[in-house]
């Protein structure tokens, strides 16, 4: 089994290439530990590296995230492509903003409550099980709420995406290739994204719904790149001036109707009752 500690460390390219100091003044000033695609299984004991800001570990046959205990400095997390079925222990990073954990084989969102500083977090193309969809914890996206501002959730199986809602501060949201259905629940929840500038729904069933594209739009005002296609500000206009007029023409309409319905109603009652 390959397992990433300080032997393994020091074994590397980086670390030979380094001259004048001593290997433990390395592993002491050591920000940022590139190991993607080395075949490792599991993260050995790294504490002495305690100002590592960013770990690369992505590529590799990871099944666990353990023994990052020690991590408080590090504020970038790549995983992905791994073997990873829970996301555990991340509880001491407390600085960690970037968290990248697609093509895994995790089933549900959860243990993130205490990462205050979370900004992205990437979990598409999740290896799910027949059946399956990525699930996300109630606790995990409160605590989320207010910092996350980049979620990519492509290709798990993702039928309904109103829990999500709470992500008040997003700003980039992908969640193509899933199965959403419903552009009235998308609707609703893109009203509660007031900061919203990039949208991917490319490759869901809704993608086929009557003015998909146009309903979106004009649900999230602040949206400037949908599915690919940037949103210009003249059409962000049009579509808003089409949907008040059609709003007041169906006002008028229901008033026209009570009117005549009024007249009708007279109508009938004068013949009625002479």
């Amino acid at each position: 089994m390959v397992s990433l500690t300080v032997d393994l460390i020091s074994k590397s390219n980086h670390f030979k290439k380094q001259r004048g100091i001593s290997f433990a003044q390395y592993l002491k000033t050591l920000t940022h530990l590139h190991f993607s695609n080395k075949n490792i299984e599991e993260i050995g004991d790294l504490s002495v590296c305690g100002n590592l800001s960013v770990l690369y570990l992505y590529d590799n046959n990871i099944t666990q995230i353990r023994n990052l205990d020690f991590a408080s400095n590090v504020t970038h997390l790549y995983m992905q492509n791994n073997n990873i079925t829970h996301i555990d222990n991340l509880h001491n990073l407390r600085k960690l903003s970037n968290l990248y954990l697609g093509g895994n084989r995790i089933a549900a969102v959860e243990g993130l409550e205490q990462l205050h500083h979370l900004k992205e977090l990437h979990l598409e193309n999740q290896r799910l099980g027949p059946g399956e969809k990525l699930l996300f914890d109630s606790r995990t996206l409160l605590s989320l709420a207010e910092t996350l501002c980049i979620l990519n959730i492509n290709n798990n199986n993702i039928d309904d995406i109103t829990e999500l809602s709470v992500l008040k501060n997003l700003q980039h949201f992908s969640a193509a290739l899933n199965k959403l259905q419903s552009i009235e629940e998308i609707e609703e929840v893109l009203r509660l994204w007031p900061q919203l500038l990039l949208l991917d729904l490319r490759g869901n069933p809704v993608c086929k719904e009557l003015k998909y594209r146009d309903r979106l739009i004009t649900a999230c005002k602040s949206l400037e790149m949908f599915d690919g296609r940037k949103v210009s500000e003249a059409t962000r206009r049009f579509l808003l001036w089409k949907k008040s007029r059609k709003h007041l023409e169906e006002k008028k309409q229901v008033h026209t109707l009570s009117a005549n319905d009024h007249l009708l109603f007279n109508r009938y009652d004068t013949e009625l009752c002479p």
